[in-house]
């Protein structure tokens, strides 16, 4: 299948590792001209130099979740010619919802939506002149079943669902199509700590409650980054045109819902 990507232009967040990493290389194999943002400049230096080249121009961004006024000034100076952008930012730490305090909200709440937003008003304008726009966050399957343990991500993965329905809804009329991609247990650095903190509380060693994690989901193992970034790619893709305003679980099966 030809998805069309070639000579597109993506910036592509949280892509110094984990999923956002597996979707820059992903692209960029499709002949994606992409740019990297994080906040780590170094390795973004360094990842980079992973990045597939077949005379194509990629480029990095430095730039702070924690920091939207930033984010903006830093949008507003550069060429925002995208036509994929890809929201995607780690998650807020665990914890039972109840005791999660009001700084803990406004934080993932700047975070995600926030700076979502910021982005996506910055590269709508391009994509308008070209009839053609894919945004695509990175959220949860918590958008359909809230996970235990994780109530201030479960909260705000559920606003910036809403948010991005309500946007594709607006946007779809210019050929721009906004979609969310919800990662299940996947093999990342987020989800070691995850485990870490379930071995910490239940006093299970970090392989029981790896085993168990994986035990709940139908294919018996946790996801690779690439997996999920396979199907970022192809909702990028030209492929995908008529897909908007979806909640796309890779999960191996795990949400149960519908």
């Amino acid at each position: 299948m030809n998805l069309g990507l070639k000579n597109k232009n993506a910036l592509v967040c949280g892509s110094t590792q984990g999923i956002g990493k597996a979707s820059a290389i992903a692209l960029a194999n499709e002949g994606v001209n992409v740019t990297l943002v994080a906040r780590n400049e170094e390795k973004l230096k360094s990842v980079l130099k992973e990045l597939p080249n077949n005379n194509q121009n990629h480029s990095y961004l430095v730039a702070d979740f924690q920091k939207p006024d930033e984010l903006k000034q830093k949008l507003e100076a550069s060429a925002l010619n995208f036509h994929i952008l890809i929201n995607n930012t780690g998650g807020p730490a665990g914890g039972p919802v109840f005791s999660a305090s009001i700084d803990e909200f406004e934080r993932a709440f700047t975070q995600h939506l926030k700076c979502n937003h910021i982005l996506a008003q910055a590269v709508v304008p391009f994509m308008k002149t070209q009839c053609f726009g894919r945004i695509i966050n990175m959220i949860s399957t918590s958008v359909k079943q809230p996970l235990d343990g994780l109530g201030v991500s479960n909260t705000i993965r559920g606003a910036v669902a809403s948010w991005s329905k309500t946007l594709a809804n607006e946007l779809g009329q210019y050929g721009i199509t906004v979609n969310n991609v919800l990662p299940g247990a996947t093999g990342t650095e987020r989800l070691s700590e995850i485990i870490k903190n379930k071995s910490a509380k239940t006093g299970k060693t970090f392989d029981e409650v790896s085993d168990m994690m994986k035990n709940a989901v139908p294919a018996k193992r946790f996801a690779k980054p690439e997996e999920i970034a396979n199907a970022v790619t192809f909702l990028a893709s030209e492929a995908a045109s008529y897909i908007n305003g979806i909640n796309l679980p890779v999960d191996g099966g795990r949400t149960k819902s519908l």
